[in-house]
């Protein structure tokens, strides 16, 4: 995708960005309403990421609610200094099997996000863990843009090299916050949209999704 237009993705922009780096087509959106919690920041952060989380929701014209039936909470996200607390904390395990492997894998990549999915039988997201290790990059972000940046990524089952390259966010002027690209928030809506499927294997999903993006008059 190109950051410096405005144009619609293109159908093939659109399958790169649900096409996993094994080559297969993944698209899942989020099947029940979500129902987020925040571990490890001070309250005027937690208001933060929730107020993304709203914004973001209410920009796919998906839902919230105060608990989820089955996992009370279903979207967790974890703030951490290192990934070693991980495995230091209680029960985490249940959520993340192989914990010990993962956490290896994370150091060895020095990473400073991670996510984690879990799915309903139709396909659709069920429950999601995100998981920010506070890196001296992630210090120097603001707190708004991690948070959109992550719920962005969280909304959608976008590929594990969607963003590799480049982000879903855009910084219109120096110093000033970072906005979601237009081109981006399109694809969420039209992921979202009522006739869509929850999930989908098929790279013709793709084309699907393109036709229902606005068109410049």
């Amino acid at each position: 995708m190109t950051d410096a237009t405005l144009d619609p993705l293109s159908p093939a922009e659109i399958e790169a960005l649900f096409t996993r780096a094994d080559g297969q087509y993944l698209f899942a959106r989020w099947g029940r309403p979500i129902v987020p919690v925040v571990f490890g920041v001070e309250d005027q952060t937690v208001s933060i990421l929730k107020g993304a989380i709203e914004a973001v929701v209410a920009l796919a014209g998906h839902k919230m609610a105060e608990t989820d039936p089955e996992l009370g909470a279903n979207l967790m996200v974890f703030f951490i200094r290192d990934w070693s607390e991980l495995v230091e904390t209680p029960n985490l395990d249940r959520l993340l099997p192989d914990l010990p492997g993962i956490v290896a894998r994370l150091q060895e990549a020095d990473a400073n996000q991670y996510r984690s999915f879990r799915f309903d039988e139709a396909g659709g997201i069920k429950a999601a863990f995100v998981f920010v290790r506070m890196d001296s990059q992630m210090r120097e972000a603001a707190a708004e843009t991690i948070a959109l940046s992550q719920v962005v990524q969280t909304i959608l089952l976008w590929s594990d090299t969607a963003f590799l390259g480049t982000s879903p966010l855009a910084v219109l002027q120096e110093g000033g916050p970072a906005m979601l690209k237009p081109q981006i928030a399109d694809l969420i809506r039209a992921g979202y949209d009522p006739v869509m499927p929850v999930a989908a294997t098929d790279p013709s999903h793709a084309l699907r999704l393109a036709a229902r993006l606005p068109r410049p008059s």
